[in-house]
């Protein structure tokens, strides 16, 4: 982390904005600590204890969608985090989904806790204000096509430079070398080259893409641990390091074991829908009141718990039913099975049934009922928080609760260049020199 600067405790994002970092307390008042007493979220302004990132500096230029996710999890743990935007070309998330009096909500999400400014890197006077930036931070996030950073005079080498302990994270759809590097990449790409749109679908139907920016958000979740973990190596060496992170890498990570079976027996794991090629019963079903509901069981005592509670207790002396790919080759009977009983009651006596055998389920929710339900309700994982454009606002809460330091949703998302001013002034850029990039267009 930077060391203290004398202006810190002047420091603030700008008007309607609190300048308290990891605050404790939900927005409106209510106790934030779980059944157990440990505290949960802390989903909202106010209070005065610091976030575990407390001290750290990242200054977000990323723009479409891993890197700023990845910037937004370490602002939600107190990391001060400085979004920097083309002063004519705001971040394309700000006129992404629907919007409310002409105000992008998915901004609301993606730009809490990011104080923004607007500055032209392509420009002289842009360089300057940016490596004087980078001096300042700990972190800074890009995902430019490679290259293209060097061309502005703002390559790893030029960052080090002027801060040696600094932490670039550069998050490409290609990575930074290599045959297809400098393709334009998305998330899209990385659902498909991973092989997971190949594995998605119902057997006789096409290869399926994800209806949201799953690639971006798994690569922001592996960046923000390469960030603190290129952090923790900071602490060891005293010198900072890149971080070259490709989108169609965290993908495959994810989808587990599938390059080991084939590497080992030319195994490809086809497209099965709703079931799993590892074990059943898995899959969707529809319940007497037209409701649907998933079932897993993954562990072989949930599986016989759940022959039993339907009735088909003998399905479990099966010899092939004491692994799961045995009961994976038989899916057929067994959904028959679990799937007719389901069919003859309502979800509520599902559930019920379900619970008291201790096999899992769980209801198919929308957006509506994930805002409604007990458990999230619980957790606190939906938070308020009151924004100076839209009033007050419902979204996802921090990642995860921290016993000692909790995160915190300290703001929504700002207007673009909202904080232009603030930042430059704390570089110690007067009224004049703003002046003069402003007209010069690199603000």
């Amino acid at each position: 982390m930077h060391a203290p600067r004398s202006d810190d405790s002047a420091r603030s994002p700008g008007p309607g904005v609190p300048d308290t970092p990891g605050a404790p307390a939900s927005v409106d008042g209510s106790d934030t600590r779980g059944p157990s007493g440990a505290p949960g979220h802390a989903d909202g302004p106010g209070g005065s204890a610091p976030g575990p990132l407390t001290g750290l500096r990242v200054l977000d230029l990323a723009t479409l969608f891993a890197g700023p996710i990845a910037a937004t999890m370490l602002g939600d743990f107190g990391a001060e985090v400085i979004k920097v935007e083309h002063p004519r070309r705001p971040d394309p998330s700000r006129g992404h989904g629907p919007a409310k009096d002409g105000v992008g909500l998915w901004w609301k999400h993606l730009g809490r806790n990011k104080r923004n400014l607007t500055l032209d890197l392509s420009t002289p006077g842009g360089r300057d204000v940016l490596l004087r930036l980078a001096a300042t931070a700990d972190v800074v996030i890009e995902n430019f096509r490679p290259g293209t950073l060097e061309k502005w005079g703002l390559g790893w080498e030029d960052l080090s430079a002027v801060n040696p302990r600094l932490v670039l994270a550069r998050v490409t759809g290609f990575g930074q070398f290599g045959p297809y590097s400098r393709r334009p990449g998305f998330g899209t790409l990385a659902e498909a080259m991973s092989g997971f749109a190949a594995t998605t679908g119902e057997p006789d139907g096409p290869p399926t893409l994800p209806p949201f920016g799953l690639a971006d958000s798994v690569a922001a979740l592996a960046t923000a641990y390469a960030v603190m973990t290129a952090l923790a190596g900071r602490e060891r060496t005293g010198e900072g390091q890149v971080v070259d992170l490709a989108i169609i890498e965290p993908m495959l990570a994810v989808l587990g074991p599938q390059l080991l079976w084939f590497d080992q027996l030319g195994y490809v794991q086809p497209r099965t829908g709703n079931r799993s090629v590892n074990n059943a019963p898995r899959n969707t079903y529809r319940t007497a009141d037209g409701k649907w509901l998933a079932v897993s069981s993954s562990a072989q005592s949930v599986a016989e718990r759940v022959l039993r509670l339907v009735g088909r207790p003998e399905l479990v002396t099966q010899p092939w039913f004491a692994t799961g790919t045995g009961r994976a080759q038989h899916a057929e009977e067994i959904d028959a099975a679990v799937g007719g009983w389901i069919a003859r009651h309502d979800r509520h006596q599902v559930v019920a049934a379900f619970e008291e055998a201790q096999a899992a389920v769980a209801p198919i929710y929308d957006v509506r009922d994930v805002m409604e339900d007990p458990q999230f309700a619980a957790l606190g994982t939906v938070a308020q928080v009151e924004d100076d454009e839209l009033g007050p606002l419902r979204m996802q809460n921090v990642l995860f609760r921290l016993s000692g330091t909790p995160g915190a949703i300290r703001w929504p998302g700002r207007p673009h260049g909202a904080d232009t001013d603030a930042v430059l002034n704390e570089l110690g850029l007067a009224g004049p020199e703003i002046e003069q990039l402003r007209e010069k267009g690199t603000l």
